[in-house]
């Protein structure tokens, strides 16, 4: 491993890490102080999710790329513009810094380190809207990056704030974060045996995305 790839692998931990430790976090700290209402804690989960992502995407954008998202590394695999070896290097990062985030989240707050969720989130409503929410953020990803490179944190961040609204499924629309957060009983939670078909509509949702940009983003006299 190359001092370069070392950083880039650490960059993707580190910032999978924060941005889990702001969703569980936020979310511990939304319920808390919400006093049952859960628009309120919402509200509350969902600012800090966007803001920490602008903060994130500015920082580690270019060491790593900023993807944080399993399903972006792959489109980006796809876009032959990170190697395979990379992308299995990265999406292990971001899975471990996951875990690592929501940990750090439970100890801050006093929770059991060590948790399942019980929190059930399913359903073809629920499904779809993560097809719909991964879809969204990378399309936002590809058209920002080909329209102002310099606004994807803030086009990042903005997309997810509105997401965890208009998505039934408030937005996961991250394989490592819908992983991860299945180990975390808390407002962010979701049952483990419900992860894999939003993994799956994710996956979905993010190559569909890739697709149409393919097509979308090309001049109309063919040169990239």
């Amino acid at each position: 491993m190359t001092f370069k790839s070392s950083q880039k692998y650490t960059a993707e931990f580190t910032g999978t890490a924060f941005l889990l430790a702001t969703v569980v976090g936020s979310g511990i700290m939304a319920e808390r102080l919400a006093d049952g209402n859960t628009a309120i804690a919402l509200l509350c989960n969902t600012i800090p999710t966007g803001a920490i992502l602008v903060v994130l995407i500015t920082m580690l954008g270019p060491v790593s790329g900023a993807h944080f998202n399993p399903a972006v590394t792959l489109i980006f695999r796809m876009r032959n513009e990170i190697s395979s070896r990379d992308s299995i290097a990265y999406t292990a990062a971001q899975i471990a810094g996951a875990m690592a985030g929501v940990w750090a989240a439970h100890l801050m707050f006093g929770e059991s380190l060590f948790q399942l969720s019980g929190k059930t989130r399913t359903g073809g409503g629920q499904w779809f809207a993560e097809a719909v929410a991964t879809f969204g953020l990378v399309f936002t990803i590809l058209a920002t990056l080909k329209a102002k490179e310099s606004a994807v944190p803030v086009a990042v961040g903005l997309y997810i704030t509105a997401a965890y609204w208009f998505t039934a499924s408030t937005s996961f629309a991250n394989p490592a974060v819908t992983a991860s957060r299945s180990f975390s009983d808390t407002f962010a939670g979701i049952y483990p045996s419900h992860a894999p078909l939003f993994i799956l509509s994710q996956i979905c949702g993010a190559v569909l995305a890739y697709i149409l940009c393919r097509w979308l983003l090309v001049p109309a006299d063919g040169k990239a």
